[in-house]
């Protein structure tokens, strides 16, 4: 499953430092605005010391991990919805990625300019959401104009379609994100095509410093923008709980906020971490490997990692039962090594 997170804010604000300690892969950081003009793709593992565990015990060859895309997307400016400094390509960027990581700049450091020539994460993040609430109005309205006929012709897809967008429109307007607009999931399958900005997950990330290598960044909240209150509490709280273990903590977040989960697959072979949705069922957790685990799925072999390491052997295991077999109904956990029978 091909996952990607866009990193993006105003321009200085640390995007490409974070990108570069995320993936460890050089790409521009310099102290000027527009540096990264087309977005650099790192490929980052998620941390999970689960499967390097199920790999010694399978003495497996081969141990590959599940990982996410992260796109270092140029810094936006007011008026990025209009097409000012390189709005609209980076907007179109900003479309393809399955979420979005707002970086927004705390730090205090006068020798690194700011484009608005004052530090106030508020008024960033501020400019940042408005410019994709904006772009969002536009795509919207104009989805609406084109079901006009369809909609006074009597069918029924247009005027779902059209009931759901009247919606997003009306947050839109009031200057919210589309993702107040309370739409439920079969609403969002309806408009996805449209890749509305603001219906993305987003995370908040807070750079507090650039003095060296050991930057530091702590996630804020998701969902929608944050308050001052958010500011200084939603976000300030989280960063003793959450990102006590730096960017390890960051990358597993961006795979929860994501709803996805993990189960392993292990043998001598290889042990291997796969992605599936939250609520998979076996066959649709099957497909992540190959069609054919969902098309042609008999039956799968389940045990929790834990229990498979606290077995000592795959002959305890069996002598224990502790291996269930499962059909096409079971809902995989996270954690599950399962084995596929088609």
């Amino acid at each position: 499953m091909s996952l990607s997170i866009g990193i993006v804010g105003l321009p200085n604000v640390g995007k490409s430092t974070l990108f570069n300690a995320l993936t460890k892969k050089s790409v521009p950081a310099e102290n000027y605005p527009f540096c990264t003009i087309d977005p650099s793709v790192g490929i980052v593992p998620v941390p999970d010391d689960r499967l390097w565990k199920l790999s010694e015990f399978s003495k497996s060859a081969k141990t590959i991990p599940a990982v996410i895309e992260f796109v270092d997307i140029a810094g936006l400016v007011a008026g990025a919805s209009k097409g000012e400094g390189l709005g609209n390509k980076f907007l179109t960027n900003i479309r393809e990625v399955d979420a979005i990581a707002h970086v927004v700049r705390v730090f205090q450091d006068p020798s690194v300019i700011h484009v608005e020539n004052k530090i106030d994460p508020l008024s960033d993040i501020g400019v940042i959401n408005l410019e994709l609430v904006l772009a969002d109005m536009e795509t919207v309205s104009k989805r609406i104009g084109n079901l006009v006929r369809d909609v006074k012709k009597g069918e029924k897809e247009a005027i779902a379609e059209n009931s759901i967008l009247q919606k997003v429109e009306k947050v839109l307007e009031e200057g919210k994100e589309a993702r107040e607009a309370g739409l439920s999931e079969e609403e969002k399958a309806k408009i996805k095509s449209l890749n509305l900005l603001t219906l993305k997950p987003m995370l908040y990330v807070l750079n507090y410093s650039e003095a060296n290598e050991n930057v530091e960044f702590a996630l804020g909240a998701e969902g929608n923008s944050p308050s001052s209150t958010d500011l200084t509490k939603g976000f300030l709280v989280k960063v003793d709980s959450v990102f006590e273990k730096g960017f390890d903590d960051l990358i597993k977040q961006s795979y929860k906020l994501l709803g996805l989960e993990t189960f392993f697959t292990t043998g001598e072979d290889e042990s291997r971490a796969w992605t599936i949705k939250i609520g998979s069922t076996a066959p649709e957790a099957g497909a992540a490997i190959h069609t054919d685990f969902k098309d042609k799925f008999i039956r799968a072999e389940v045990i929790e990692w834990d229990k498979l390491l606290s077995a000592g052997s795959r002959g305890s295991v069996r002598e224990k039962g502790l291996l269930r077999t499962e059909g096409k109904d079971y809902i995989v956990k996270d954690g599950d090594v399962i084995e596929f029978k088609i």
